[in-house]
């Protein structure tokens, strides 16, 4: 049993026609970019929970419910929590948010009060500047999730894992064939590609939660892919690593929506893909031994400084990512 993920985007890279790669680019961004020590920086942060326990299991299940789609319309404000003094937006607001409510004494992991979630809650949950995109639908899918554990799994997300005894592929089979909303798939050109972004990174945060010890000791977890998001491809772009038609290049900085589902997306997701294996084999001839998983993060870190920020990165509203 193997993930789909890389033998199904390989079929669209071998179609691409609006999204290119340029593997001529990688050595010298390695070179350039690559001794920074922008990994995988740990759990470790004032908005993310952790004590220890499987309620830490739990916390990240509904934080990864929850983690897709952060930036606002053109002239909204950016949504803001504000948590233990400081603002937080984007992934850290979402994190601050639900971190906020547990130690409010929310009851937040039992599936019980996810199956029911009333939206005022989860309104009250968000509070803060601004409002989170997809409302309606992160509230249909915590309701979702609730039920699916109360039906399937006696209630619990811990069994979800323990029924993978410790093998990463099948924690993150799991999660898709159990949870829709973590169904992350599309048809492109008759064929089916498997990109399963939110399982596969609620695998990785628990194996980096607990330092790959008790439920973060996983094997196989080398198997894991990049976890195609909006940030990676602003990244690679800008390293020119990939390019756009110029159409697609139009559309994406004037910051039009692109169809969830449609080719020019799934291309842009699957040459993100395709690019962080290339990039693991580069530091791989240097010596450096990393897992995509490690090249996602590190291209991540770089997509905060400004210098990867001077074009957008393309926008498409959807649950998956």
């Amino acid at each position: 049993m193997s993930l789909p993920v890389l033998s199904s985007v390989q079929k669209v890279i071998a179609q691409s026609s609006r999204v290119f790669m340029h593997p001529e680019a990688i050595e010298p961004a390695v070179r350039r970019w690559g001794s920074l020590e922008t990994g995988h920086g740990g759990w470790r942060h004032p908005c993310h929970f952790f004590d220890g326990t499987e309620e830490t299991v739990r916390w990240i299940f509904v934080l990864d419910v929850l983690n897709h789609c952060f930036w606002p319309d053109i002239g909204k404000p950016v949504w803001t929590v504000t948590f233990a003094g400081s603002p937080w937006s984007g992934y850290w607001g979402l994190a601050a948010a639900l971190k906020r409510a547990q130690e409010a004494g929310m009851p937040l992991t039992s599936s019980s009060f996810l199956a029911g979630m009333p939206e005022e809650t989860l309104r009250h949950i968000f509070s803060g500047e601004g409002e989170i995109p997809l409302f309606e639908e992160r509230l249909f899918n915590l309701r979702e999730a609730g039920r699916v554990l109360q039906s399937q799994w006696q209630g619990d997300f811990v069994h979800v894992l323990a029924s993978a005894e410790g093998d990463a592929v099948r924690e993150v089979r799991n999660i898709v064939d159990a949870f829709p909303s973590f169904r992350d798939e599309a048809c492109c050109k008759g064929e089916t590609v498997y990109f399963w972004k939110r399982a596969q990174i609620c695998v990785a945060d628990i194996h980096a939660a607990f330092e790959g010890k008790e439920w973060g000791q996983l094997s196989r977890t080398e198997e894991l892919t990049a976890f195609a998001d909006y940030k990676l491809p602003q990244v690679l772009r800008e390293l020119g690593v990939i390019s756009y038609h110029p159409e697609l290049a139009r559309r994406v900085d004037a910051m039009e929506l692109l169809e969830p589902g449609g080719e020019e997306e799934v291309e842009i997701r699957a040459m993100t893909v395709w690019a962080v294996e290339a990039f693991k084999e580069a530091f791989r001839t240097q010596g450096r031994e990393v897992t995509s998983a490690w090249v996602d993060h590190w291209l991540w870190q770089l997509g905060q400084e400004d210098h990867f920020r001077k074009r957008p990165y393309h926008r498409c509203r959807t649950i998956f990512y």
